[in-house]
């Protein structure tokens, strides 16, 4: 089990059709954590539509305020977790150079911090699993997995992320679920 967590940690789980009519529908969920107490992901193509500041009440920099506000998942909606990324993070704890934290004080930091590079993602809630629960959902194959890439959690829109990890998968049965309607009944 410690092997295939540690496989899970900073992979991109996508909806593989079965979740059709539930939260999940969808979307594109980058693994943070995984262990075998259970895994924490972030939901990385759901906006809430509202720019940070208008959600958050905290003395963040304007930089930040003006931000989109993602649904990182339906567990504690007012939870605030970000990922970051920075020319070079030496202790990144998702990916190399992508981090996950969930202080006020650290996001302060990074919104204050000048590097041209610095890219900041924040979310309202995220998604958890207990133990096993993941890997059980991964025997239904509910769930695709793909590697996660700063250039697919910061630079493809999100609302084109599901769409574009299946066409970077491949085969045929993922570019027919990538061009498949929302609701089957609209065929």
């Amino acid at each position: 089990m410690a092997d295939k967590a540690k496989f899970l940690k900073g992979q991109l789980l996508l909806d593989s059709g079965q979740l059709s009519g539930s939260f999940f529908q969808r979307t594109v969920v980058l693994i943070c954590q995984h262990d075998a107490e259970g895994a924490f992901g972030l939901v990385l193509n759901r906006a809430t539509g509202n720019k940070v500041g208008e959600m958050i009440v905290a003395d963040l920099p304007d930089v930040l305020k003006e931000s989109p506000l993602y649904l990182g998942g339906p567990v504690q909606p007012t939870a605030l977790s970000f990922l970051y990324t920075d020319s070079f993070i030496p202790d990144a704890n998702v990916l190399p150079n992508l981090n996950l934290d969930h202080s006020l004080d650290a996001l302060v930091d990074i919104g204050e911090s000048f590097s041209p590079d610095k890219k900041v993602r924040l979310f309202a809630g995220y998604a958890g699993w207990s133990g096993g629960q993941l890997e059980d959902e991964m025997k239904r194959k509910a769930w695709l997995a793909h590697p996660a890439s700063l250039e697919l959690v910061f630079d493809t829109p999100p609302e084109q992320l599901w769409q574009a990890v299946l066409h970077r998968k491949g085969g045929w049965r993922n570019k027919l679920r990538a061009q498949m309607p929302e609701d089957l009944s609209w065929n």
